[in-house]
């Protein structure tokens, strides 16, 4: 999966609340009996809370499919988080899981159609940041 583009999220921005019904919805048959009760919520306080080390990119591909991560989807990266085993990352302008092994760094596809990639001494690979939050399409064109 490749990055397409990069958005430098602008620090100055307002805020942008929005209405958060205080409740889970349920994927199943909803609780009759349920109150639906309103807040507000900032989107970028929600989604970024780190403001200044975050940028937002596109993904294109389809090798993190797995992971939930579909063509066209744009994830939010942060930068200030340190990457550990088993967090998704933009690490050489590719979007992979990494996987830290007693053998060496790999950067692994999360579909099986595509290879992962071996990176022989960590100190060689760059990681841009940990991905965050997906915005997912759910209408896709």
């Amino acid at each position: 999966m490749w990055v397409e583009n990069v958005r430098v999220l602008s620090i100055d921005a307002p805020a942008i609340a929005f209405p958060f019904a205080s409740v889970e919805a349920a994927c199943g048959f909803p609780s009759p009996a349920q109150d639906y009760e309103t807040t507000e919520l900032d989107r970028n306080e929600h989604l970024m809370p780190n403001r200044v080390a975050t940028f937002l990119i596109r993904a294109r591909g389809n090798s993190m499919t797995h992971a939930g991560i579909y063509d066209g989807d744009e994830l939010i990266v942060d930068r200030s988080i340190s990457p550990e085993d088993g967090h998704v990352v933009d690490g050489e302008m590719t979007v992979k899981r990494l996987r830290v092994t007693p053998s060496g760094v790999i950067l692994s596809a999360e579909n099986r159609q595509h290879p992962n990639i071996e990176v022989a001494e960590l100190s060689k690979l760059h990681i841009w940041g940990v991905v965050t939050r997906i915005l997912l399409r759910v209408l896709r064109s």
